[in-house]
């Protein structure tokens, strides 16, 4: 595997990105983001494992509490098929929040 760390920073923050926009307008209520990363760019990472956490830290916000781990490998919907499939080398993002009712 090829890798450049700040293309998988990046394309970790777009996860950070996309699932923030997920959330509906008007979410006050707590929140929480799951984040799972692969344990195959942990290791193309290394030191740098951080960059990815801090680029998804930065596009959820502050208010947005994070919890993760390293897998080997996902299972999540991609926006274009919406039918879940499993991911390798990836960093899944889930955000779950609570709507006023």
């Amino acid at each position: 595997m090829r890798a450049n760390f700040d293309s998988l920073a990046a394309g970790a923050g777009e996860a950070g990105r996309q699932a923030r926009s997920a959330l509906a307008e008007g979410v006050d209520g707590d929140k929480l983001a799951i984040l799972v990363s692969c344990t195959g760019r942990r290791r193309v990472m290394g030191q740098r494992t951080q960059d990815e956490l801090d680029a998804v830290a930065a596009e959820l916000g502050e208010d947005v509490v994070r919890i993760g781990f390293y897998s080997y490998g996902e299972i999540a919907p991609p926006a274009a098929s919406g039918r879940c499939e499993l991911h390798n080398q990836t960093m899944t993002v889930t955000v779950i929040a609570e709507a006023a009712a």
